[in-house]
């Protein structure tokens, strides 16, 4: 447990941790091209360790000097493993390694921790069956431990519903030796890392906007050349200082290195539309992403907001450090159109409210989402995370604000994405 006291204001400069989604495709994209991959700023964090420990058991030689990577491709020449592979809490490591691994021949066991082993892995095993790969588990194939048999894959056509960058992720590493065209088709823009780095890396992929939404294709048999990978900020984990920057009167923190990438700063564009000071400074473009120092002061008066269904995609992840600010905001906000957040790490809809309310909130909960009525002043309280990490280091914020004193009941959970999130919330209290 650990108990959070409020604190006057957040007062500096911070660089969080690299982003989690580029640093597992940095390690499983280089480790599928020929050539040598260099990857700086790389995180290291419990999931992302996941996708390293993955790829060293398929037989791909991976040097790690500090937060640089130096990855020997393996041309999609994998070797069988001789253990089951774990991806630990990691969805991101569990989908997208159904995805490669249904690309190869040999026989591989894909498990995860108890957390892991209950998250739908359906949306991506029906599609993979598809293309011809041989794939099972508990639950018709929906649930860790999942086994596969790969190879002799064809292309086919999905429609990504939830416009999952997961799944879209999955299907492309998979395509890429399937014979013919892998077409997804979405109903918005999901995150386009994955799209990124492979056209770095040669591949000649297509994406263009239908009326119905997005479509993104590639043919098989192309080769990945290796590529120099410098990681960005991860945008979620500077949602939280930035929270408590704008909630803590007389802040003031700049945010370095930033990912701005527009189907992942749709936090930082909610708190310009709640009236939050909040700007990009130095903006460029590194590794093909685009990135930003954010400049956050404190606010007074914030506006209330609604995230509607197509804009869940771009702030998926922060929607529990929203959640806070919410509460703090002149109005009833809502969010609506994010029943995704029921199988995450926790259930977050479920947790956001249940905490909320204790903290003394006036919250209705939606199957796919909640409303809050702000304006009413958050009192401590015990914080149930249900070993979440965002619903931990987002009510860590919440209890900076409020009165008394509010206990996490499992601090140590948020080593899966920001080990040092309490140091660096250390740091900026003034």
């Amino acid at each position: 447990m650990r108990v959070i006291k409020k604190v006057s204001c957040f007062k500096g400069e911070l660089r969080v941790p690299s982003d989690k989604s580029i640093s597992h495709r940095a390690v499983i994209l280089p480790a599928l091209a020929e050539g040598e991959s260099v990857v700086e700023n790389w995180l290291e964090s419990k999931d992302t360790m996941a996708t390293l420990s993955i790829m060293k058991a398929l037989g791909v030689k991976i040097l790690k000097k500090g937060g640089t990577l130096r990855i020997k491709g393996s041309g999609f020449f994998l070797r069988e493993p001789d253990k089951v592979l774990d991806a630990k809490n990691s969805g991101t490591t569990a989908r997208l390694m159904l995805g490669v691994l249904s690309t190869q021949s040999f026989f591989s066991v894909l498990t995860g921790d108890e957390s892991l082993r209950k998250r739908p892995m359906m949306r991506v095993v029906e599609h993979l069956r598809k293309m011809g790969a041989q794939v099972d588990g508990r639950e018709k194939g929906d649930k860790l431990p999942i086994a596969i048999r790969g190879g002799a894959l064809k292309g086919i056509s999905i429609f990504n519903k939830k416009a999952s960058a997961q799944v879209k992720s999955c299907m492309l590493l998979a395509g890429l030796r399937a014979d013919g065209i892998t077409e997804i088709h979405e109903p918005y823009l999901s995150r386009d890392h994955t799209e990124r780095m492979l056209k770095a890396m040669d591949v000649e992929l297509v994406s263009y906007d239908t009326e119905e939404g997005r479509v993104v294709k590639l043919e098989g048999g192309q080769r990945l050349r290796g590529i120099h990978i410098i990681c960005p900020a991860d945008p979620s984990s500077a949602s939280f200082f930035a929270a408590g920057a704008v909630l803590l009167r007389g802040s003031e923190v700049l945010l370095k290195d930033v990912l701005v990438n527009p189907t992942r700063d749709g936090f930082f564009r909610k708190l310009r539309e709640m009236g939050a000071k909040v700007r990009y400074e130095n903006l460029r473009e590194v590794s093909g992403e685009q990135l930003a120092d954010i400049h956050v002061e404190h606010t007074e008066g914030l506006k209330p907001v609604d995230v509607r269904p197509e804009e869940v995609p771009s702030l998926i992840d922060e929607i529990p450090i929203l959640s806070v600010l919410m509460a703090f905001a002149d109005g009833v906000s809502t969010v609506r159109g994010a029943q995704e957040l029921r199988v995450k790490e926790s259930d977050r809809i479920k947790a956001i409210v249940e905490n909320l309310r204790k903290m003394g909130a006036k919250v209705e909960e939606y199957e796919d989402g909640f409303s809050i009525e702000g304006g009413r002043p958050l009192k401590g309280t015990v914080i149930k995370t249900y070993g979440d990490h965002r619903i931990a280091m987002s009510f860590s914020i919440a209890g900076l604000v409020s009165e008394g004193e509010t206990v996490i009941d499992n601090p140590e959970c948020v080593a899966v994405s920001y080990p040092q999130f309490y140091e660096h919330l250390e740091q900026l209290a003034c």
